[in-house]
């Protein structure tokens, strides 16, 4: 298992310019990237035992943090086509 972090800039490198944008001029974006990296560095604590939790609050943290990263693509891919 890695024990990677999941950054967004590593998931989606091509959107780091339109995400940064996004960031700085969209509440809801800025809103549900400070999310996805408050859930990702909980999964990360929780998989190196610096924060150990569940195998069932691990898969629902896992859960969450994919259903943020698709709505953020969504959103940027949204927002690209929109400007």
């Amino acid at each position: 298992m890695s024990h990677t972090p999941h950054e967004l800039t590593e998931e989606f490198p091509e959107l780091v310019e339109q995400m940064a944008a996004l960031r700085l001029a969209d509440n809801h974006f800025a809103k549900l990237s400070e999310d996805y990296h408050t859930t990702n560095r909980a999964i990360h604590r929780a998989e190196t035992d610096v924060e150990p939790t569940s195998d069932a609050h691990l898969i629902d943290m896992r859960k969450q943090r994919l259903a943020l990263k698709d709505e953020i693509y969504a959103y940027v891919k949204e927002k690209a086509v929109s400007v």
